[in-house]
């Protein structure tokens, strides 16, 4: 039998999968004057080799990157899509995109923030075409710290698309692509010098949906090297982007204050449960930076890890710094710049920075929405992962509905009294399971108890014992 994911999408309130491009008429009319207009007249940056790393097939380029090594340090040239250079203000794109938020993601297909005729076309930076950028200079010295962040607009050109599992090919036979040469140096520094301001790096690996021949299946995504240093290159624009805010004492944040100290306390105690080593004053981030993610106690303690991370939210601020500026997981203040073809934000926070950087005042349609995007964001965040989840949890329902009663290896990621979070080995299934005091970060024998359709839940029980069914 072969699925589809029209019953999610007709849940979520989303439109069914022929119909993902679907915009009123007159965002399509103005989207097509604007993609006919072609890239606006700006600085001439189309010598700098630019190149694109992406997901093999993307079409929807936000960024295009450049890095040199400069003395003992080095510098990155970051073009980002630019949108408000093209986007009228007020006008039916800008409204369209206000109500959407972000791009949503599903296995079938996305629901695009923007046209696709801008967003894989006209503005997205496709290799061999003129395009408007926000061009960004970040310094970054041998310590890893930024000595210098600043953006201009430009006409670029990207010279290549690449695709993360080639470039990480390439840097593995030594060869990478000269416009990334230093990445992967570049990379690792940034990541300590995170790390050392506290930054909480978890390399969970990542459920995803894709297709197999005429269905779908699940599979479990690890982060590779390049996922890192690639990953990189956009927290330290964000990072240059956000310190530019405080300066000026004007933009819009991406926030999650540090954790507690009693939940720093539990982690560190649940680090040494698991046999996990825990130096004397040692913190979370440098725990969890020596990790070995092939570890099934690092995955138990990552998973614990996502407790230090709540707070999440968004700061605009116009006069005065926010109280909390800091967004605990990257390790400083932080602001979306480096996606504004698949989030709104990113188009607002672009503007502030340039308005900064070419000393002048902040264009009022930029500040007079600060004070709303918060909430726009956070439900289009909610929306986001909800449909995220929601496929997942369809698809694991697919996988397993025939097996009720098998036997399956699991790895207890997190226990409490009465229920376990567990991972199946395969397929790689995240699920919960019936038992009290479970022993985390171990392997255990699970059998599947039962599969609710119409609810898209599974639950396991542990393989010879009866176990307590847990509630929903």
């Amino acid at each position: 039998m072969t699925h589809d994911f029209e019953s999610v999408r007709a849940e979520l309130g989303l439109p069914p999968a022929d119909q993902n491009d679907r915009f009123p008429d007159e965002v399509l009319a103005e989207a097509a004057r604007i993609a006919a207009a072609g890239p606006p007249a700006g600085e001439d940056a189309t010598s700098i080799p630019f190149v694109t790393v992406d997901p093999p097939g993307s079409t929807d380029l936000d960024q295009a990157v450049f890095l040199e090594r400069v003395g003992d340090g080095f510098r990155v040239h970051y073009a980002i899509a630019d949108l408000a250079s093209t986007i009228p203000p007020g006008g039916p794109i800008d409204i369209e995109a206000r109500l959407r938020g972000e791009t949503i993601y599903l296995p079938d297909g996305r629901i695009p923030l923007h046209p696709p005729v801008l967003s894989e076309g006209a503005l997205s930076l496709l290799p061999d075409q003129a395009r408007g950028a926000a061009l960004w200079t970040v310094d970054v010295d041998a310590s890893g710290a930024v000595s210098n962040a600043s953006v201009r607009r430009a006409v670029v050109r990207s010279t290549a698309q690449l695709d993360y599992d080639g470039v990480q090919a390439s840097f593995d036979a030594g060869d990478p692509h000269p416009s990334v040469e230093p990445l992967a140096d570049l990379g690792r520094i940034r990541r300590a010098y995170r790390i050392d301001h506290g930054a909480l790096e978890l390399a969970l690996p990542e459920q995803e949906v894709v297709r197999d021949g005429d269905d779908w299946e699940v599979t479990m995504r690890r982060r590779t090297d390049l996922d890192g240093w690639n990953a990189e290159v956009s927290l330290l624009t964000g990072m240059g982007a956000a310190q530019l805010m405080l300066d000026a004492g004007i933009g819009f944040l991406r926030t999650l204050p540090p954790a507690e100290d009693q939940a720093v306390a539990a982690f560190l105690r649940a680090a040494r449960a698991l046999g996990v080593p825990v130096p004397d004053g040692a913190t979370p981030s440098d725990v969890l930076a020596a990790l070995d993610p092939e570890l099934a106690a690092s995955i138990a303690l990552m998973t614990q890890a996502t407790g230090l991370l709540r707070g999440a939210g968004y700061e605009a601020f116009d006069g005065a710094a926010p109280r909390q500026p800091l967004h605990a997981g990257v390790g400083g203040p932080y602001a979306h710049v480096t996606a504004p073809l698949r989030r709104l934000a990113d188009r607002f926070g672009t503007e502030v920075c340039l308005a900064i950087c070419e000393r002048r005042d902040v264009a009022p349609w930029a500040r007079e929405a600060l004070p709303g995007l918060a909430e726009i964001m956070r439900s289009a965040d909610q929306r986001a992962a909800k449909a995220d989840r929601t496929c997942i949890d369809q698809a694991e329902v697919w996988e397993l509905v025939d097996r009720v009663g098998d036997e399956f290896d699991a790895i207890v990621v997190s226990a409490d009294r009465r229920e376990a979070q567990v991972m199946l080995e395969a397929p790689p299934i995240v699920a919960r399971c019936a038992g009290a005091d479970l022993p985390e970060g171990e392997g255990i024998r699970v059998r599947l108890a039962e599969v609710d359709e119409v609810r898209r839940v599974v639950r396991f029980e542990v393989a010879g014992g009866t176990g307590t069914s847990p509630t929903a």
